[in-house]
């Protein structure tokens, strides 16, 4: 039923009739419009996040954001190989860190010190699905400091898939917390501006998680 409900919004959207940058409809007015449960229609918004059609922000609304270029690439992501995906992560990933340590501010710095000690936290309290979502954010705070709005973008597209892959792939949240000293290093590296040792750090990290 979800995917029933996804391609209705995606057809809703390539006619125009949900505009790009526009506000999505509320989850009561789907429902009615669509004669499906909220259970469903979630999940269809959910995948349909995934793919880059649509850009959830809590408490603000979700909204219209490409219905072209992030569904090829969206799609992409969603149907290669794990391999694939991890490859692309990795080659991504080590120059974000590069450019993050080259271009990073006082107020990046401090974002992704919050993400780091909220990884730690949840890592170390067993939570492995929010220390997912707090290793995602530690990396796309780095993504969010590199200085290339594309190289974010492309980040924050890919995160998405590496979420549900890691959520698939782990049972518990061990690898995340032998890997706690590595993310650590990382982070003083960009906070010293050193792009060799912040890409040998990244490098290091996609080996091992």
């Amino acid at each position: 039923m979800a995917e029933e409900v996804s391609e209705q919004i995606k057809t809703k959207i390539k006619s125009g009739e949900y505009a790009l940058s526009s506000r999505l409809p509320t989850e009561p007015e789907l429902m009615q419009s669509f004669g499906v449960g909220r259970s469903s229609v979630r999940e269809a918004i959910r995948m349909l996040s995934n793919l880059g059609y649509l850009d959830v922000q809590q408490g603000v609304g979700t909204f219209v954001t490409d219905s072209d270029g992030n569904e090829s690439l969206g799609e992409a992501f969603q149907k290669a190989p794990l391999a694939d995906l991890m490859e692309v992560r990795q080659l991504l990933e080590i120059r974000i860190a590069e450019k993050a340590a080259e271009h990073r501010t006082a107020k990046d710095l401090k974002r992704i010190a919050e993400a780091l000690r909220k990884r730690k936290e949840e890592a170390d309290a067993g939570a492995l699905v929010a220390c997912i979502e707090a290793d995602i954010a530690f990396h796309q705070a780095i993504a969010n400091a590199c200085g290339n709005p594309i190289l974010t973008e492309l980040y924050s597209t890919s995160s998405k898939h590496v979420s549900i892959a890691f959520k698939q792939i782990y049972a518990n949240t061990a690898v995340f917390i032998s890997t706690q000293v590595s993310h650590e290093q990382l982070f003083l590296a960009i906070e010293k501006r050193d792009a060799v040792q912040a890409r040998a750090l990244l490098n290091e990290i996609i080996e091992a998680v």
